[in-house]
């Protein structure tokens, strides 16, 4: 479908929508660390806490990808912004242990629905010639959910406390709920042909589809792994606790920058997916390498080079995914992508944990940039040279 002027004014309510579920994963992650002691939280309640939101997601977004095919991406996007507000209204009024905990599940499944729905709906609206530049921008405006997410939660905590958050998150996802309903079109339910489990083991084990979906979760594991051990290698150095968090916000900033560009250059054919997903995989190796050596240039250069190695390999990944997907199954097969992308968030600071236990952090360092080498390996090897709808 080819962007007309309705088209252009349908895509920023679904950019604010990527901009929720990133706002209310870290914004809600960094102030119930702050608030832990006021909620009565241990340290396993509040890991399980955090960890509901990407449970839910986990469990839910294939399911929610495959309903938005069967159903319309409108209702699932409006819906899932809806139980999002519904669940932050819930923590507003009653901001005890369990129910954070409930509306941090609530919060996670919402997002599960209108997240993929939002992919699926603007890679139809975009069509397949501006595909790099919607999710350069939908990546970019996640990227400042991430970032600026903790500081906005941090605010309204300090100006009217933990309810002022849920407050603003409910806001924030009723707005952007009315926005999508006024502005964006409703896109016809396609034909879909039936699938049998054939179909569905030989769709997800095509190239087509596992390497970019094997790239996203390589450098998603590479930014968990940066976020976490950045700021502790930094802290670990003697620096101030601004100086070490700074790298995460050379990270998001990078990226934010980052994408918007690499994917204007994918659609005016200045770069291919296999070169760009294969330079940002052996950039974000380099950036490993890099926190290996702990000195703090070496680990600001490390944030930098993270920072590129998402900007590149989120945008171009993702449209490959649109742009060799039949409009009919978008919606599960953005979902089912982004289920790789959060096993990559949970795997790369496990493996990185487990053998930095056994064998020192250096060691699972380089065990982790071993694995992005490979992932670029693969995907030199694999993608195509050209994109499906014809850039080089």
């Amino acid at each position: 479908m080819p962007l007309t002027a309705t088209g252009s004014r349908a895509l920023p309510p679904l950019y604010l929508a990527g901009f929720t579920t990133a706002f209310g994963a870290h914004g809600v992650a960094a102030v119930i660390g702050v608030e832990a002691g006021d909620l009565g939280l241990s340290l396993w309640s509040f890991g399980v806490i955090l960890a509901l939101y990407d449970v839910a997601e986990v469990i839910l977004k294939p399911v929610f990808g495959a309903l938005s095919d069967r159903i319309g991406v409108r209702p699932v996007i409006v819906g899932g912004l809806i139980v999002f507000a519904i669940a932050s209204a819930l923590a507003a009024l009653h901001p005890t242990s369990l129910v954070v905990a409930a509306a941090r599940f609530g919060q996670g499944a919402a997002a599960a629905a209108f997240s993929p729905a939002s992919s699926s709906a603007a890679a139809r609206l975009a069509g397949k010639g501006r595909l790099g530049r919607y999710f350069g921008r939908y990546g970019a405006w996640k990227s400042v959910g991430y970032a600026a997410g903790p500081l906005l939660g941090a605010g309204l905590v300090a100006l009217a406390g933990l309810s002022a958050l849920y407050i603003g998150l409910a806001m924030l996802a009723m707005l952007t709920a009315i926005w999508v309903l006024v502005a964006v079109p409703r896109l016809p339910v396609l034909p879909r042909p039936r699938y049998t489990l054939a179909d569905l083991v030989r769709q997800t084990t095509d190239r087509a589809f596992l390497i970019p979906t094997l790239a996203l979760a390589t450098t998603t594991g590479l930014l968990g792994v940066a976020v976490g051990y950045l700021p502790l290698l930094l802290t670990h150095l003697g620096l101030a606790p601004i100086a070490s968090v700074a790298a995460v916000a050379i990270i998001a900033i990078v990226s934010a920058v980052a994408q918007p560009v690499i994917g204007r250059m994918r659609d005016d054919d200045r770069v291919s997916v296999r070169a760009g997903v294969t330079a940002g995989l052996a950039a974000g190796a380099i950036a490993l390498l890099l926190m290996v050596w702990t000195n703090p240039v070496g680990l600001y250069g490390a944030a930098l080079l993270v920072g590129a190695a998402v900007g590149a390999v989120t945008p171009l990944a993702y449209a490959h995914l649109a742009a060799t997907t039949p409009e009919e199954r978008l919606g599960r097969t953005m979902g089912t992508a982004e289920l790789g992308r959060e096993i990559g968030d949970a795997g790369g600071p496990l493996l990185v944990g487990a053998i930095g236990a056994a064998a020192g952090v250096a060691t699972g360092l380089g065990a982790l940039a071993l694995v992005t080498v490979a992932s670029a390996v693969v995907s030199s090897a694999a993608l195509r040279a050209r994109h499906p709808d014809g850039a080089a």
